[in-house]
Order: structure tokens, then C-alpha cells, then sequence
């Protein structure tokens, strides 16, 4: 029995201690983290991409000639059988058209490029060579 005395003292004296006395505290047991700082006023570029220039020229049409005349042209595109674009001639353009069309003209299906301005959708000037007269 003595030594059950001195085993419960020893207990006992380490109960006081610690502070518990056979009650368990309750915490949480979530770690205690610093919050990590970034720095966000400077964007780090990996590849600046560079923007395309806006055309503010002329614009290039390829096609084929279903009709043409000293004031108009109309064309089919290349590679879109349904695309047809009608154009109305500028000065130069039809000056130039005048002379082909003295020489015969422009047949159905001969190729032309036709460069437009976009907003008016007038034709500047227009390349192909004709074929020759029927």
C-alpha cells in the first residue's frame, strides 16, 4: 500500500505540473502560418505580343470576272465559289478599264485582283491580264 501511496503521489505531483487535472484542454490544432506577401504592381511578361498594323491602305480581292465594264466590276472569289463582290470603278480604274475594254475586254472567268478601299468599296486599281477577244 505504500508504495501504491507513492505511485498515486508521483501522479498526482505530475498532475500539478502540467496544470491538468484530468479535464483536457480543447484547442484546435490548426497551424499558425505567416501569410506569404506577393508583390503585385509589376506584371512579369513572359512574350509581349505585338498587334497586327491595321491596314489603312487598300485591300486585296482575288477572283474571277463574271462581268466587267468601264464603270463596274464584278468577281467571284478564289476560293469561295458563293463569295461575289460587285466594285464601282474609280477614275483611274475606269480609264484603265476604258482601254481594255477598247481591246476586247475582260472575259467570264479570266483572274483579276481587284485592290478596294474598304470603307467605300470602291475599286483604286485592279491587275489580270484579259484573254484575248471572241
Amino acid at each position: 500500500m505504500k508504495r501504491l501511496l507513492q505511485f498515486a503521489g508521483a501522479g498526482a505531483l505530475a498532475l500539478v505540473a502540467t496544470g491538468t487535472f484530468g479535464v483536457a484542454k480543447a484547442a484546435a490544432q490548426v497551424p499558425v502560418v505567416a501569410p506569404i506577401i506577393v508583390d503585385t504592381a509589376a506584371p512579369i511578361i513572359v512574350n509581349a505580343i505585338k498587334p497586327k498594323p491595321k491596314a489603312t491602305g487598300l485591300v486585296k480581292f482575288q477572283g474571277f470576272v463574271m462581268h466587267a465594264n468601264i464603270a463596274q466590276v464584278t468577281v467571284r472569289a478564289r476560293n469561295n465559289e458563293q463569295a461575289i463582290q460587285s466594285f464601282p470603278l474609280g477614275e483611274k480604274a475606269s480609264a484603265k478599264m476604258q482601254q481594255i475594254v477598247d481591246k476586247g475586254g475582260y472575259q467570264y472567268g479570266d483572274k483579276i485582283t481587284v485592290y478596294y478601299d474598304p470603307q467605300s468599296l470602291k475599286a483604286i486599281k485592279f491587275k489580270g491580264k484579259p484573254s484575248p477577244p471572241i
